[in-house]
């Protein structure tokens, strides 16, 4: 496979490993956008979340836990994003979570500053969309 994380786990490609459990990595981003950046990643290849496992998405989540509270040391605050799929702005189709310190003088914005406005779905879409999600 020609996965870049999938080499970086198999270590065809040298990174700098911060902790590893059963089925998770986590890392030094290599092109970070703040000194500090971290990605969280499953060691095996899945494109979304809903692809792993329960375990793979436990043990995946735990690690994001116990790694950001080293990233959020940095400067006291911690972005944690993650890009559910191509759509959603993934760039490398292996489920990876961000964990980037921020600061208030980083010049980048909220979530809301992602997008060019926000949408106002009436009453009934709503209630269209609450049933469609519950569970």
């Amino acid at each position: 496979m020609d996965c870049i994380f999938c080499k970086i786990v198999s270590g065809e490609i040298k990174s700098r490993f911060l902790k590893e459990t059963k089925y998770s990595v986590s890392f030094l981003d290599a092109f970070p956008l703040a000194a500090g950046h971290v990605l969280v990643i499953p060691k095996n290849h899945h494109q979304k979340i809903q692809d792993m496992s329960i375990e793979e998405s436990n043990d995946l989540f735990s690690l994001v836990h116990q790694m950001v509270s080293n990233v959020d040391a940095i400067t006291g605050s911690t972005l944690i994003a993650i890009h559910n799929g191509k759509d959603a702005g993934q760039e490398i189709p292996h489920i990876h979570v961000h964990l980037v310190p921020r600061s208030k003088d980083d010049s980048a914005g909220s979530i809301h500053t992602m997008f060019d406005s926000a949408v106002n779905p009436s009453e009934s879409k709503m209630n269209e969309l609450y049933e469609k999600l519950k569970i």
